[in-house]
């Protein structure tokens, strides 16, 4: 990993990081979770992983940590792993297929994170699946406005960074 990928990595968790903050009045809308797909898509899953672990950390300490941060970490983690995998398989990745692929994560991260949190209730994992859905449907559609909002400027820088990688190697 390059300084100039590590500078990009560091630029992308202070805008998830803060835009989390910003839009923590909002249930469930936040940007990390497409900010995470655009890293895994042009950066590879490695650093959207190391992505995913910064920002819920440092996050977190702002916004409260808990035995949830583990598995906030495992479903940003994972959506970041498949949006990696995704964009080194396809090339050319239609703008739609991103949009769609950031409003199922909504509904993955809600429900790993529900996986994991039910048994705080003492109520069956439906019950609580069912309850959290409008929530994850923030999260879904959140997702979707932070992508069509933020994929043309970070692509954009994203794509510099290719061609520039891809000519010095």
């Amino acid at each position: 990993m390059n300084i100039y990928k590590i500078t990009l990595l560091a630029l992308l968790a202070t805008l998830a990081v803060v835009g989390r903050i910003a839009t923590s009045l909002i249930p469930n809308v936040q940007p990390v979770t497409s900010v995470i797909i655009l890293c895994g898509i042009f950066l590879g899953p490695i650093a959207s992983i190391i992505l995913a672990v910064l920002v819920t950390f440092l996050s977190n300490m702002i916004l409260g940590t808990g035995l949830w941060t583990i598995w906030q970490i495992v479903s940003w983690g994972l959506i970041g792993l498949i949006s990696g995998i995704m964009g080194k398989t396809m090339k050319k990745l239609p703008f739609f297929v991103i949009v769609i692929f950031s409003i199922f994560s909504g509904y993955l991260y809600g429900f790993i994170v529900s996986l994991t949190n039910y048994q705080i209730t003492g109520q069956g994992f439906m019950a609580y699946y069912l309850v959290g859905l409008p929530f994850d449907t923030n999260h879904a559609i959140g997702n979707a406005v932070f992508m069509i909002l933020l994929y043309p400027t970070i692509s954009y820088v994203f794509k510099k960074y290719v061609q520039n990688h891809l000519n010095t190697n």
